[in-house]
């Protein structure tokens, strides 16, 4: 269980938040340099959170070097809580090869196949896993090493 505010919130309610506010920030590092960008994740379950990149771009080496990452998913709303809510997420990256999962990604987006014909030598699909995720609001800002997280 994770503890956010007054309600106690199972791992599911963090991948609802993920799947509900998809576009989210990925960080990484670069050697010694932070690198961060905005990513839409393609869903979160109770094994994690997946994405897919190009086998090309820079964060596909960055995460081979490193495999640690740090997602941050926002929710604006509501705004009486002073700056809305944030799911945090420290983890791994596993990398995916199952056909079916390529299959399920080509089905449900199907616009990636107008990237190329030889879909193998550029998509990289990659799963966050063993990691922690907390909830974080402007109510807990001064206590934020207080804030209990959830392992996955």
């Amino acid at each position: 269980m994770i503890y956010s505010g007054e309600k106690a919130l199972s791992f599911e309610e963090c991948a609802v938040f993920a799947n509900q506010h998809p576009v989210c920030a990925v960080a990484t590092v670069d050697g010694d340099q932070p690198r961060v960008r905005y990513f839409l994740m393609w869903y979160a379950d109770g094994t994690g959170f997946y994405f897919h990149t190009g086998k090309m771009k820079q964060i596909y080496r960055q995460l081979q070097q490193n495999p640690k990452v740090e997602l941050c998913f926002y929710d604006p709303t509501p705004p009486e809580q002073g700056g809305g809510k944030m799911l945090r997420v420290t983890g791994r990256v596993e990398w995916k090869r199952e056909q079916a999962l390529v299959n399920r990604l080509l089905a449900e987006r199907p616009w990636i196949r107008s990237l190329g014909t030889d879909i193998d030598q550029f998509l990289a699909i990659f799963r966050v896993k063993g990691g922690e995720a907390w909830f974080w609001t402007m109510a807990d800002n001064l206590k934020e090493d207080r804030i209990p997280r959830y392992e996955f």
